[in-house]
């Protein structure tokens, strides 16, 4: 690989332990597409539609009211177009042409869009398939993984000085993509060597150094989910507890406890995805709030646990939600984005922490609340505080890793 450089809420709490109800999407919103946020949760950014023409889409979400800004380019994009949010507002666009991966920066220029051309990467090997990791912190920098046959490239495609950076080399296809540190320098990413996928680190700041992050069993499937670097808590996925059917977890960086995988989160006819972890639980990791995504038969919800209660608190999704986008502030407020007609750009707040349920803060849209469910009390005895640090999480015993 070479580079080349030129240029209406219904957020109401449902009896604990059991999920609203669900209908099919009736279509006739604004179309829900991927929603990506920066690490501090100031912008957004996904491509939106216009009749038949993909354009991308900036939100601002750290005023009073958010609001979107068009960046439409001189032509439609495709719609596998990948764009992220930087952290001065600007809008990064990865596009593929004639085998070629090109980056741009987009901004607003009065009426129209500005564009700065990054550069490109060539993957000349065949079958390699190169997408963007998550938004790094503290939003000056982004990077992006090619995945080849046998080994895979950390490229850094913004915030380098000459065009796309070649960061690191890993042996092994490589998934997933979760940020431990506030830095942006430790990268956990799933490889898959031998037949197993683990969870392993990169040292950014040390020529892309690899060392293992996951390892519950030697012959299971460890993958990590979530990450937060003020707690350490960590959300992960492995089939360890129940060969051959995959269990969510939790850990947490530099902990001696095991591993654990509640029963409560374990939805066999539908798929758990944890998408935003509450920070600033700085030496309590089980109090952080996790919001879920859960798919079932026929539509989705969202659903907020923590480590330290016993089961699930359900919530209705947002008319319009972009699935699977959102986001904590430290005080325990759950932030979802929304699209509909009457509401192109909106974010509903639900008080998951609180007693009462949600307000909305999206305009055109009424606010609703209920009493949430009270909390059933800590599973096990809760973590001792920690320093959040990479250790290898196969260093926790293995006995008593499921818990009721």
């Amino acid at each position: 690989m070479t580079a080349s450089a030129s240029p209406e809420l219904s957020t109401a709490f449902e009896e604990e332990g059991s999920p609203p109800p669900v209908a099919e999407d009736e279509g006739g919103d604004a179309p829900r597409t991927e929603c990506t946020i920066t690490a501090d949760g100031s912008y957004a950014a996904r491509l939106a539609l216009d009749g038949d023409c993909w354009f991308p889409e900036r939100w601002t979400l750290d005023g009073p009211e958010p609001y979107a800004v068009p960046l439409p380019s001189h032509q439609p994009e495709e719609p596998g177009t990948e764009v992220q949010p930087m952290g001065d507002g600007r809008v990064l666009i990865h596009r593929q042409t004639d085998g070629r991966h090109v980056f741009s920066l987009l901004y607003p220029t009065g009426p129209g869009t500005g564009e700065l051309a990054l550069g490109a990467v060539q993957c000349p090997q065949e079958g390699t398939r190169l997408r963007m990791l998550p938004p790094a912190p503290g939003g000056d920098k982004a990077y992006a993984v090619a995945v080849g046959r046998s080994s895979s490239t950390v490229w850094l495609v913004a915030g380098g000085a000459f065009g796309p950076e070649h960061v690191a080399r890993i042996p092994g296809r490589c998934s997933g993509g979760v940020w431990l540190d506030r830095e942006g320098r430790m990268l956990a990413l799933d490889r898959e060597s031998e037949g197993r996928t683990k969870a392993v680190v990169v040292d950014l700041e040390r020529g892309g150094e690899v060392s293992p992050l996951l390892q519950i069993a030697a012959d299971s499937d460890d993958r990590v989910l979530l990450a937060d670097p003020d707690s350490g808590l960590l959300l992960i996925r492995s089939d360890a507890p129940s060969p051959g059917q995959e269990r969510l977890g939790w850990g947490v960086l530099g902990s001696t406890l095991p591993v654990r995988f509640p029963e409560c989160l374990r939805m066999p006819e539908c798929v758990v995805t944890p998408f935003a972890i509450q920070p600033g639980q700085v030496l309590t990791p089980e109090s952080c709030g996790v919001a879920l995504r859960i798919d079932g038969p026929l539509a989705g919800w969202v659903a907020v646990w923590r480590p330290a209660e016993r089961q699930l608190r359900h919530l209705a999704a947002p008319e319009g939600w972009l699935s699977g986008a959102g986001l904590w502030t430290r005080e325990g407020v759950l932030q979802l984005p929304y699209s509909t007609e009457e509401v192109p750009c909106g974010v509903a707040r639900v008080e998951a922490a609180g007693v009462r349920g949600a307000v909305d803060a999206g305009p055109g849209t009424a606010a609703s609340g209920a009493e949430s469910a009270a909390s059933t009390g800590a599973e096990t005895d809760p973590p001792g505080p920690v320093t959040p640090r990479p250790v290898p999480l196969q260093q926790a015993p293995l006995g008593g890793l499921v818990t009721k």
